[in-house]
């Protein structure tokens, strides 16, 4: 009997899509992943909020049907756990006989772990202490409702007017500043070398694995080694042509969340690249140094091999870094790349096509040999390993997101010519792509494209059927949407 592949995933967080195929980015590692697989140049998340994008990417689900809108650390998150009877891709492969292991970050649910799903636990980077993901309220600093108050005083206490460097000022809020330098970010050398360590005992074994790798960089503040920021040392940081963008014609919160970052000055802005850019090396590296342990692996021709990311980050564009509610594209493009030597046919290649992170739940099961699920959102990537047809090939990408903590509803539906963004919260957006690439100019109030809004507000309430949607409540103070949820029924 024929041996099940093993499955290695490495999953950053908050890396940009582009940051693989822009060559202002050093990756040498995974530059060369892509030369013995396939790029999924065109790969998007649920949402741009880590929670929500990773249990889609667990659940190969929308937030609407796995339950998960906000940081489930957080007391004022929507949803702390999963939905029930949601299932993950890690139970069906445990089940059909994997040895599941799991090194980095979690973030799915408050009072579920892990090995709740089929994983053993090597290390888990979020929490007080090891194997512990319950939240650790220092490091949230204001967001425990014990402690917040106090913090508060403290701040107070200590606030000034004057500005540290590269700190975004907020009044009577925690200092955030923006990029620094660290030689252990987020304890992503002790995930990835834990990892490392249990891939050592596994280089000789028949029995099939799937080893998870959850790093938190680049995720701001941007901390690179500095060792990794030496290595940009001179070269010039371009501005985005989005950079200019007051965006006057967007909903005000985008103008209010840009208000914040417009306190650096351009060569701290230029710095905040440079930092970001030197911290997706060094996620690269330590990918590197998980691909270095695998070749001597007995069984590596036959490892499916991942790379992504959970969203992306502004970097700059419209003025903004980091990722949250503005929809556009940078926040929710993420890389994905895949590798397997016994199992891709014709490797170096580019896929323009739409596709999720949803999609890992089917392509896993398929790849282990398992029924797909039809019943899930995500539909299973293997064609494009096979350079077959893809028979079901997304035509459109689409978003959910209630905003992080600061609530809002948002959902837009995006093909490759236009995206439209339905904004509870305030007016819609509608882009179209083909001419403005980085959605400069709204068009949503431009009468000669109603007809386009229409048809795209059609093709979003259609997938809010499909996907058991909630926020449909026609009361005059919530049924907002220019056209309602009865247009997906329309001829």
């Amino acid at each position: 009997m024929k041996k099940k592949p093993n499955i290695l995933i490495f999953m950053t967080d908050q890396q940009r899509g582009d940051s693989i195929m822009n060559p202002k980015y050093k990756m040498p590692n995974l530059n060369k992943l892509v030369e013995n697989g396939v790029n999924f140049t065109n790969s998007y998340c649920t949402s741009p909020h880590c929670c929500p994008s990773r249990a889609s990417f667990f659940s190969g689900e929308y937030p609407t049907k796995h339950g998960i809108w906000n940081n489930v650390l957080v007391g004022n998150a929507l949803s702390h756990d999963l939905n029930k009877d949601v299932d993950l891709w890690s139970t069906h492969l445990k089940n059909a006989g994997y040895n599941m292991f799991f090194s980095g970050k979690w973030h799915v649910s408050y009072n579920q772990n892990p090995k709740n799903f089929g994983w053993e636990e090597l290390w888990l980077s979020t929490g007080e202490k090891k194997n512990d993901v319950k939240p650790n309220w220092e490091d949230y600093q204001v967001q425990s409702r014990n402690n917040e108050w106090d913090n508060y005083k403290k701040i107070a206490k200590n606030e000034t007017d004057e500005r540290k460097p590269a700190e975004t000022k907020r009044h009577g809020y925690p200092s955030h500043i923006q990029y620094g330098t660290h030689e252990n970010p987020f304890n992503d050398e002790i995930t990835v070398n834990t990892a490392i360590d249990k891939l050592e005992k596994l280089k000789n074994s028949d029995d099939p694995w799937c080893m998870y790798i959850g790093t938190l960089g680049p995720h701001d503040p941007y901390q690179p080694p500095q060792r990794f920021l030496d290595m940009y040392k001179g070269e010039e940081m371009e501005d985005h042509p989005s950079k200019d963008d007051l965006m006057l014609d967007k909903p005000g919160l985008y103008r209010r969340n840009r208000s914040y970052f417009d306190t650096l000055n351009d060569a701290e802005k230029k710095e905040s690249l440079r930092h970001y850019r030197a911290f997706c090396t060094y996620e690269d590296d330590l990918f590197g140094r998980v691909m270095e342990t695998l070749k001597d692996c007995k069984n590596l021709d036959d490892t499916l091999i991942v790379f992504l990311s959970d969203h992306g980050d502004y970097a700059g564009e419209h003025g903004l870094w980091t990722k949250g509610l503005p929809n556009f594209n940078s926040a929710y493009h993420i890389p994905l790349i895949m590798s397997w030597k016994n199992g891709i046919i014709d490797t170096n290649r580019n896929i323009e096509d739409f596709v999720a992170i949803t999609d890992i739940f089917n392509t896993v099961l398929e790849v282990a040999g398992l029924p797909v699920d039809t019943k899930k959102e995500g539909r299973s990537l293997l064609p494009y390993l096979k350079n077959t047809p893809h028979k079901n090939a997304r035509t459109e990408v689409y978003t959910q997101s209630n905003g992080n903590e600061l609530y809002g509803i948002q959902r837009s539906v995006m093909t490759k010519d236009w995206k439209l963004s339905y904004n509870g919260f305030d007016e819609d957006e509608l882009y179209d792509l083909k001419n403005d690439p980085h959605q400069m100019k709204n068009l949503a109030k431009d009468k000669s494209h109603q007809e386009t809004r229409k048809e795209l507000y059609k093709k979003l309430w259609n997938f809010a059927y499909e996907n058991n949607e909630d926020a449909v409540n026609p009361y005059i103070f919530t049924g907002l949407a220019e056209y309602g949820p009865a247009q997906a029924f329309k001829k």
